[in-house]
Protein backbone atom coordinates (compact mmCIF):
# COMPACT_ATOMS: atom_id res chain seq x y z
CA UNK A 1 0.00 0.00 0.00
CA UNK A 2 1.40 3.42 -0.89
CA UNK A 3 1.70 6.32 1.56
CA UNK A 4 -1.34 8.26 0.33
CA UNK A 5 -3.61 5.22 0.44
CA UNK A 6 -2.35 4.15 3.84
CA UNK A 7 -2.84 7.65 5.26
CA UNK A 8 -6.42 7.61 3.98
CA UNK A 9 -7.07 4.46 6.03
CA UNK A 10 -5.90 6.43 9.09
CA UNK A 11 -8.45 9.20 8.46
CA UNK A 12 -6.18 11.67 6.66
CA UNK A 13 -7.98 13.76 4.04
CA UNK A 14 -5.41 13.31 1.31
CA UNK A 15 -7.69 14.66 -1.41
CA UNK A 16 -7.96 17.98 0.43
CA UNK A 17 -4.21 18.00 1.07
CA UNK A 18 -3.34 17.28 -2.53
CA UNK A 19 -5.65 20.08 -3.65
CA UNK A 20 -3.85 22.42 -1.22
CA UNK A 21 -0.53 21.29 -2.72
CA UNK A 22 -1.85 21.88 -6.26
CA UNK A 23 -1.98 18.09 -6.85
CA UNK A 24 1.79 17.89 -6.48
CA UNK A 25 2.00 14.58 -4.63
CA UNK A 26 5.81 14.67 -4.52
CA UNK A 27 5.70 18.01 -2.66
CA UNK A 28 3.01 16.73 -0.30
CA UNK A 29 5.03 13.60 0.48
CA UNK A 30 8.13 15.73 1.06
CA UNK A 31 6.24 17.96 3.51
CA UNK A 32 4.81 14.88 5.24
CA UNK A 33 8.39 13.66 5.67
CA UNK A 34 9.10 16.69 7.86
CA UNK A 35 6.17 15.97 10.18
CA UNK A 36 7.72 13.29 12.42
CA UNK A 37 10.62 15.55 13.42
CA UNK A 38 8.25 18.46 14.02
CA UNK A 39 6.15 16.36 16.39
CA UNK A 40 9.18 15.08 18.27
CA UNK A 41 10.34 18.67 18.78
CA UNK A 42 6.88 19.66 20.02
CA UNK A 43 6.20 17.36 22.97
CA UNK A 44 2.86 18.59 24.29
CA UNK A 45 2.56 15.75 26.79
CA UNK A 46 5.69 16.92 28.63
CA UNK A 47 4.10 20.36 29.03
CA UNK A 48 1.05 18.73 30.61
CA UNK A 49 3.22 16.65 32.94
CA UNK A 50 5.03 19.82 34.01
CA UNK A 51 1.69 21.64 34.31
CA UNK A 52 3.05 24.30 31.95
CA UNK A 53 -0.26 24.99 30.25
CA UNK A 54 0.94 28.16 28.51
CA UNK A 55 3.59 26.11 26.72
CA UNK A 56 1.05 23.35 26.08
CA UNK A 57 -1.38 25.72 24.37
CA UNK A 58 1.41 27.28 22.31
CA UNK A 59 2.77 23.91 21.19
CA UNK A 60 -0.68 22.45 20.55
CA UNK A 61 -1.57 25.53 18.51
CA UNK A 62 1.55 25.05 16.38
CA UNK A 63 0.70 21.39 15.82
CA UNK A 64 -2.88 22.36 14.99
CA UNK A 65 -1.55 24.53 12.16
CA UNK A 66 0.88 21.92 10.87
CA UNK A 67 -1.67 19.10 10.96
CA UNK A 68 -4.27 21.34 9.34
CA UNK A 69 -1.95 22.25 6.47
CA UNK A 70 -1.17 18.58 5.89
CA UNK A 71 -4.84 17.58 6.29
CA UNK A 72 -3.96 15.11 9.04
CA UNK A 73 -7.61 15.33 10.00
CA UNK A 74 -7.77 13.26 13.21
CA UNK A 75 -4.76 15.12 14.60
CA UNK A 76 -6.02 18.51 13.47
CA UNK A 77 -9.37 17.89 15.15
CA UNK A 78 -7.72 16.77 18.38
CA UNK A 79 -5.26 19.67 18.54
CA UNK A 80 -8.08 22.10 17.79
CA UNK A 81 -10.00 20.64 20.75
CA UNK A 82 -6.91 20.68 22.98
CA UNK A 83 -6.27 24.37 22.27
CA UNK A 84 -9.92 25.25 22.93
CA UNK A 85 -10.01 23.27 26.18
CA UNK A 86 -6.79 24.82 27.43
CA UNK A 87 -8.07 28.29 26.62
CA UNK A 88 -11.26 27.41 28.53
CA UNK A 89 -9.09 26.46 31.53
CA UNK A 90 -9.91 22.75 31.29
CA UNK A 91 -6.46 21.18 31.25
CA UNK A 92 -7.63 17.77 32.48
CA UNK A 93 -10.03 17.41 29.56
CA UNK A 94 -7.36 18.68 27.16
CA UNK A 95 -4.86 16.14 28.46
CA UNK A 96 -7.42 13.36 28.04
CA UNK A 97 -7.93 14.35 24.38
CA UNK A 98 -4.17 14.38 23.90
CA UNK A 99 -3.73 10.93 25.43
CA UNK A 100 -6.53 9.58 23.22
CA UNK A 101 -4.96 10.94 20.02
CA UNK A 102 -1.33 9.99 20.70
CA UNK A 103 -1.74 6.38 19.48
CA UNK A 104 -3.26 7.66 16.22
CA UNK A 105 -0.44 10.19 15.91
CA UNK A 106 2.11 7.41 16.37
CA UNK A 107 0.42 5.35 13.63
CA UNK A 108 0.51 8.31 11.25
CA UNK A 109 4.17 8.98 12.06
CA UNK A 110 5.05 5.30 11.59
CA UNK A 111 3.25 5.28 8.25
CA UNK A 112 5.12 8.38 7.09
CA UNK A 113 8.50 7.09 8.27
CA UNK A 114 7.92 3.68 6.68
CA UNK A 115 6.99 5.17 3.32
CA UNK A 116 9.42 8.10 3.14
Amino acid sequence: MDLITELETLGVNTKEALARFMNNSALYVRMLGKFPAAVKDADVLTHFQEKDYAAAVSTAHTLKGVTGNLSLTPLFTAYTDIVALLRADEPDKAEAVLKDILPVQEKIIACIEKNS
